[in-house]
């Protein structure tokens, strides 16, 4: 699988990696199962990166236990999401029991962002945090993303991004490659909503020299074929889903006549 360095974090990354929003927000022996499987099936297509967040549940617990005995394989993202500055902390504490280091630690929807960037910047010099970001998914915050962005004190954005979400192209992408930072792409798939539909195989059909076998691997190759996006998060709880998922994240990527076609093909 090829890697891409996530902008000026230093981080070599899959471009395909694994978000984890409701799919491991589990309970019970059989789910966690099912969680260890589709870490299983992602480590070994090369899908290192995975994405979770205190605002999921159980997700960054069940995770951990996913990845036990197999920490260094992965590259963990997670966030901080709390208005108190004892809770964020908490937080903090709580995720490096589980997981040991963070190689990406994000504010979660820039919340409280000024604290919690002096709280990351605090466990980046003591070398429990690799990189430091943001996220947001709302076009209604991109205005203070962009603020945010231009401080310089962050190596990474988290912003959605889907052939029908494209408000980033307007200022966030290209403002992202003129400060050299990372891109994360959560919705990818639209939050389910783009395979609702799905196209036939015959239409389907020209983007197969692209090594495109599904509808889900097109869209997920088109946001990884604009050069300034570096890792997709789709979330599955199928391990086969997972498995075309990373398969997405190798070349050949798609030309510009090619994104125009999956973009129609979403409309």
């Amino acid at each position: 699988m090829e890697t891409r360095a996530l902008g000026t974090t230093g981080l070599d990354v899959p471009v395909v990696g694994v978000g984890t929003w409701r799919t491991f927000d589990v309970r019970g022996d059989a789910a966690l199962a099912d969680a260890h499987r589709v870490v299983d099936v992602a480590l070994a297509g090369g899908a290192r990166l995975f994405d979770s967040s205190p605002m999921y549940g159980q997700a960054e617990r069940v995770l951990a236990r996913a990845l036990d005995g197999r920490r260094e394989r992965a590259l963990v993202a997670t966030k901080l999401w709390s208005a108190s500055d004892a809770d964020a902390r908490r937080q903090a504490e709580q995720a490096l029991a589980w997981f040991g280091h963070i190689d990406l630690y994000q504010v979660h929807n820039l919340l409280a962002w000024p604290e919690r960037l002096d709280l990351l910047e605090e466990l980046r010099d003591r070398g429990a945090v690799a990189a430091i970001g943001v996220s947001h998914y709302a076009l209604s915050a991109f205005p203070e993303l962009a603020r945010v962005m231009r401080t310089g004190r962050i190596g990474a954005i988290q912003v959605p991004y889907n052939p029908r979400e494209r408000e980033v192209e307007r200022e966030i992408l290209p403002l992202a490659d003129e400060l050299g930072l990372g891109v994360v792409v959560m919705r990818p798939l639209g939050e389910g909503t783009l395979l609702r539909r799905t196209p036939t195989a015959e239409r389907l059909e020209p983007l197969r020299r692209y090594g495109i076998e599904t509808w889900p691997q097109a869209l997920l190759k088109w946001i990884l074929s604009d050069r300034r996006c570096h890792v997709a998060i789709p979330a599955t709880s199928s391990p086969r889903h997972m498995e075309l998922n990373a398969a997405a994240g190798d070349p050949p990527w798609l030309d510009a006549d090619a994104r125009a076609y999956v973009a129609r093909l979403a409309e």
